[in-house]
This record gives structure tokens, C-alpha cells and sequence, in this order.
């Protein structure tokens, strides 16, 4: 089983998008306080529909906590500075996937924290080839260059399902069903 991690997560609607793509997953959730919504927000429970109580949710009161009781062996850090792809990952199961808050990802002290623990190599980026100039401008009259610095970063809950659909692919491929 892989591990959704979310670090201070903002918006209820996000979340509860993220436990549906867990329970669909088969991942257990774990969020970290402090959060900027009630877990039992309307809108979290709106959006995770009638699928909560199908997902494996763990809170944990701070990073620190988090940390003392879960123990990652391998843990990756999704953030629009990575500068390795997730496609170049290895993902094996157990692996915690760490995503930090909406508006600002990852503060710099836990972000120091894995890069320190678990190497360069464990900073992870989700490409994004229409930021990379690789993909025909979206707008008309849209240069590359422009097309370069529109979208600063995907959604929480799309970033999630990504990174949680690649793990699973790569650990399904080489385990037996």
C-alpha cells in the first residue's frame, strides 16, 4: 500500500477529492495538522461524497508527530521545484507520497528535512509540458514563453491523483495480481 501524505492542507473540497482517489487507491491518507478547515467541513464531506468511510484516514497533530509514529523508510516530496521527474521515480509499496499545502507547497524547513533524509533524489516534480513550451500554446496569441510562466503548479487533489495513479501502476506491473 502507498501512503498519501498531506502536509497543512487548506481546502476541504481538496481533501475530500484526495480520500475518494485513496479509497479508489487502496492508499491510507494521513493529514497533518495543523489544517485550514474542519475535518467534519460540509464541503470535505461534499466532495469526498459517500466514499469517506471507505477511506483509511490517520491525523496526526504535527510533521513531528507524523514522523515518530509512521517511521518512512522512503518517503517523496512532490513540489514544483523538484527538478526529477516522478516518472523517473522507482516506486515501491510502502512509500509515503508528501504533498504540502495549496498555497505554498512545502515550508522550507521540511523540505530541508527530506532533503537531508532522503536525498535530492526523493524531490519529485510533476511535468507539466505546457509550462515547457512542449505542447502547441493553449490561448491564441500564446508564445511558449508565456505559455512558460501561466500555471505555476497543478491542483492539490489532481497532483495527488497522479502521483498515486503512477505508484500504483509501477507497483501493479511488477507485483502479481
Amino acid at each position: 500500500m502507498l501512503h498519501l501524505v498531506l502536509l497543512h492542507p487548506e481546502i476541504p473540497n481538496n481533501t475530500g477529492n484526495i480520500g475518494r482517489t485513496a479509497a479508489a487507491l487502496g492508499c491510507r491518507l494521513h493529514i497533518i495538522h495543523p489544517i485550514g478547515f474542519d475535518m467534519d467541513d460540509k464541503a470535505r464531506r461534499r466532495a469526498g461524497l459517500d466514499y469517506w468511510h471507505l477511506v483509511d484516514c490517520v491525523e496526526h497533530a504535527d510533521w513531528q508527530a507524523f514522523l515518530d509514529s509512521e517511521r518512512p523508510r522512503r518517503l517523496w516530496l512532490f513540489t514544483a521545484r523538484g527538478q526529477r521527474s516522478l516518472y523517473d521515480a522507482s516506486f515501491e509499496r510502502g512509500d509515503y507520497l508528501l504533498f504540502g499545502k495549496e498555497s505554498s507547497g512545502v515550508d522550507p524547513e521540511t523540505a530541508a528535512f527530506v532533503l537531508a533524509s532522503f536525498g535530492e533524489e526523493a524531490l519529485l516534480r510533476i511535468p507539466q509540458p505546457g509550462t515547457d513550451g512542449l505542447c502547441a500554446p493553449a490561448a491564441a496569441g500564446a508564445t511558449p514563453a508565456t505559455a512558460t510562466t501561466s500555471v505555476r503548479s497543478l491542483n492539490l487533489a489532481t497532483a495527488v491523483a497522479i502521483a498515486g495513479y503512477e505508484g500504483y501502476r509501477q507497483i501493479s506491473t511488477r507485483e502479481p495480481s
